[in-house]
């Protein structure tokens, strides 16, 4: 077979991870790029004899679905270019349609998953989230690799390939600001830039050195006020609290305000993308908890403390919430965070083991958990039944997981009671959902 041929095939069911699923000549593809129904032209990404499945990028769409709209960013378009960046895989989509769409991807992975009949579970669809007018503009935080050239890049989809890129629309506007594309990072292995959530304007530059000294000299091409400092990734990174964290410029944490609350985030720490992710989450997730005083509260994968802070608000002076997360550098942020909360333990370790000793020291009453996009372990659900806690509220980024962990809390005494999607990733396959869990 000859490298990267093209066919022509109709567009099926949408699937989860951006892909549409197509068939030809009995093999199945997973196609990006496209629209579910369209009839277009794919060039293979990934077309191995022995594959059960093959890969393939939209080249040319020959009927267009309704829903079809000019990608709004060039760079990404998979019909300009051989190789479009990711990170907007669905920029050709209405944003209504993407939400439908990824509302149907939800349902399929419950359903197939989760074990949960579609018919009679009224699966929800996702919800527009406030800011999102057209999608853009709402990444609080950036991750860039470095070209040979020097230049801010990115790459495609299971990819190594590089891309120069000048430019991010979906980039919260105050990092497009600081002019970091036209900086040389000569020496420098990985860019990250966040934006503070207190003023909307604070940014912060990270940089992970290749070559020592090449940071501080990247540093002076910054305009003032832009906080920059270095990491080695040779001893870890900012956020695991083992790296070699050095400020060049203002500050190496930023301030974060969600409803009325301040928080410290130190270097590429953990925080909530979107811009109103954070306060979003954080009332939905108190709202479903509902929180009394006087309970006892494990937050789990509990980050710098977002959910931990009005948890320990909630249950006041007589309750306890033990704020759970494995990071160091994160951690040392939640500890900081809840000083002033006496009824707050802030615990650095596995959450299985955590959460085991303190299920046996202390009798739960409720647990939050917004574990990493691979969602929690067997284990875990082990334990969090073995508390045999009343409810659980889970904030998951990822469906598969949060279906697959679904279905392992049902098998050990669960019910789905309460379910919510939001759209806090416009532009992309991905979703945040809300659960709220509750002991039969």
């Amino acid at each position: 077979m000859t490298d990267n041929p093209m066919l022509t095939v109709r567009l099926g069911k949408i699937a989860h991870g951006g892909h549409t699923v197509a068939r030809h000549e009995g093999r199945v593809i997973f196609v990006r790029h496209g629209i579910p129904g369209e009839l277009v032209k794919v060039r293979l990404t990934d077309s191995a004899p022995e594959a059960k499945f093959w890969r393939a990028d939209v080249a040319e769409v020959l009927e267009a679905s309704e829903h079809r709209v000019p990608h709004f960013w060039d760079a990404a378009d998979a019909l300009k270019h051989r190789d479009p960046v990711g990170g907007a895989e669905f920029g050709h989509i209405t944003l209504e349609h993407q939400r439908e769409l990824k509302s149907q991807v939800a349902a399929e992975q419950m359903t197939r998953l989760g074990g949960l009949n579609a018919e009679d579970y009224n699966f929800p669809a996702v919800q527009a989230v406030k800011g999102s007018v057209d999608g853009l503009g709402w990444r609080t935080r950036m991750s860039y690799s470095v070209d040979a050239q020097g230049r801010l890049a990115m790459s495609a989809f299971r990819s190594n390939q590089l891309t120069g890129i000048a430019q991010m629309p979906l980039a919260h506007p105050a990092i497009e600001a600081t002019g970091l594309y036209s900086v040389d990072y000569t020496g420098i292995d990985r860019v990250e830039a966040a934006v503070s959530s207190q003023d909307d304007r604070t940014v912060l530059i990270l940089l992970a050195e290749a070559k020592p000294g090449a940071a501080a000299k990247v540093a002076k091409q910054f305009a003032e006020g832009v906080n920059v400092a270095s990491f080695s990734q040779q001893g870890g990174s900012a956020a695991d609290g083992k790296g070699r964290l050095q400020v060049l410029a203002g500050s190496a944490h930023l301030t974060e305000k969600v409803l009325g609350e301040k928080f410290r985030i130190t270097g590429e720490g953990f925080w909530q993308v979107h811009r109103e992710a954070a306060s979003l989450l954080t009332r939905r997730v108190i709202e479903l908890t509902e929180p009394a005083a006087g309970e006892r509260i494990a937050d789990l994968y509990a980050g710098a403390g977002l959910f931990s802070v009005p948890l320990a608000k909630a249950v006041g002076r007589e309750g306890r919430v033990f704020s759970i997360e494995g990071a160091p550098g994160t951690h040392a942020d939640a500890k900081k965070n809840l000083r002033s909360y006496s009824q707050a333990t802030v615990i650095r370790g596995r959450v299985e083991r955590v959460l085991r000793q303190v299920a046996r020291d202390a009798s739960l009453d409720a647990v939050v958990l917004d574990p990493p996009r691979t969602g929690i372990d067997k284990q875990v659900a082990a334990e969090l039944a073995a508390s045999a806690v009343s409810r659980i509220c889970y904030v998951s980024c990822d469906p598969a997981a949060f279906a697959r962990d679904t279905a392992r809390l049902m098998a050990r005494g669960y019910e789905l009671e309460h379910m919510e999607i939001h759209d806090l990733y416009p532009h992309t396959h991905h979703m945040e959902s809300i659960g709220l869990f509750v002991r039969r």
